[in-house]
């Protein structure tokens, strides 16, 4: 006679309870399997980098590399030395032997820049000027490029080759016909001057068109299907997938405007106006040059490139070109 307890269930059954995972074990299970998965695709990323490490021949990635640090060593030691020699006093500069790191460090050239020479309002004014221009080109180039991909008219295609005409010719021809407009307009001898003749480059309308030439026009389709405008198709879904390109021209065009010189050395004649190029050149004297000055100006105006490309490089360099696409 087989007394079977309460619960037991029949001889020779098997318990269910025994052999349900409960939820911690199920949790347990799937962050085994995840963080076995993880493991295998970091596995396979590191042999495919030693194969392709392994494919490059050695005494070539060695000859490469040390091109690279030629290359590196001798655009870097004149920026090095530029920026020492800004910290050392002016008896120190043109003191021989010649020595890379001052004796005496000072900072009175930054000082007496910022100060003597109202270097704060030259660098508001290049500040305005750099960042009003940078969005406007941002905005009219992305807006002109995604037109040229992505409407089919033959003018269009015309005013495309008429636009890539433009940059062969060089920036001397145009400057008197645009000095021209420009005082005919009344903004002759302020910003403004110089803002609008720089809003429009073939450059960044090239970079954006064949950006756009890349999407596929069943994205443009659907978004119309969907019942969505002209501008918001633009607006919301173009341009942000070409956020790497906005980027790179925004980078490129703030350090075009940083750095002009001719065209408001031109437009511009009150001295409260100058950018910080045309107030550079003003501190060199017709017999003389104060040259402790001029390099701590010189170096307090690369700051903002340096920090512009230091905050934007990793989103350039990490930018899904293919970001909201399907194959």
């Amino acid at each position: 006679m087989t007394t079977t307890l309460p619960g037991a269930g029949a001889p020779g059954a098997a318990n269910p309870d025994a052999t349900r995972p409960d939820a911690g074990d199920g949790d347990l299970t799937r962050s085994v399997t995840t963080a076995g998965r993880r493991a295998a695709k970091r596995a396979a990323g590191r042999a495919a980098t030693r194969g392709g490490l392994d494919r490059v021949p050695k005494p070539k990635a060695i000859a490469v590399s040390a091109l690279l640090w030629v290359f590196i060593i001798g655009f870097g030691f004149p920026v090095l030395w530029f920026v020492l020699s800004a910290f050392k006093p002016g008896g120190e500069l043109f003191s021989y032997p010649l020595t890379l790191f001052p004796e005496q460090w000072s900072v009175s050239g930054f000082v007496e820049a910022w100060q003597s020479f109202d270097f704060a309002r030259y660098f508001g004014n290049t500040i305005v000027v750099a960042l009003v221009t940078t969005v406007l080109t941002v905005l009219a180039s992305a807006a002109t490029g995604y037109a040229l991909a992505k409407y089919d008219n033959r003018w269009l295609k015309v005013f495309f080759v008429c636009i890539l005409a433009t940059t062969m010719l060089p920036t001397e021809v145009i400057l008197a016909p645009t000095f021209i407009v420009i005082r005919d307009l009344g903004m002759y001898d302020s910003l403004a001057g110089i803002i609008v003749p720089s809003i429009i480059t073939a450059t960044g309308i090239f970079m954006f068109r064949q950006f756009f030439l890349t999407v596929p026009d069943d994205l443009v389709e659907a978004a119309r299907i969907d019942g969505a405008s002209e501008f918001g198709i633009f607006w919301r879904i173009m341009l942000p997938i070409s956020r790497p390109i906005m980027l790179t021209l925004a980078i490129f065009s703030f350090q075009w405007r940083w750095n002009d010189y001719i065209w408001p050395l031109l437009v511009l004649n009150d001295p409260h106006q100058f950018t910080i190029q045309i107030a550079l050149q003003s501190i060199v004297g017709a017999e003389n040059v104060n040259w402790t000055v001029l390099l701590g100006a010189s170096v307090i105006s690369i700051l903002p490139l340096l920090l512009i490309y230091l905050v934007f490089q990793k989103y350039v360099n990490g930018a899904d070109l293919n970001a909201g696409l399907k194959d």
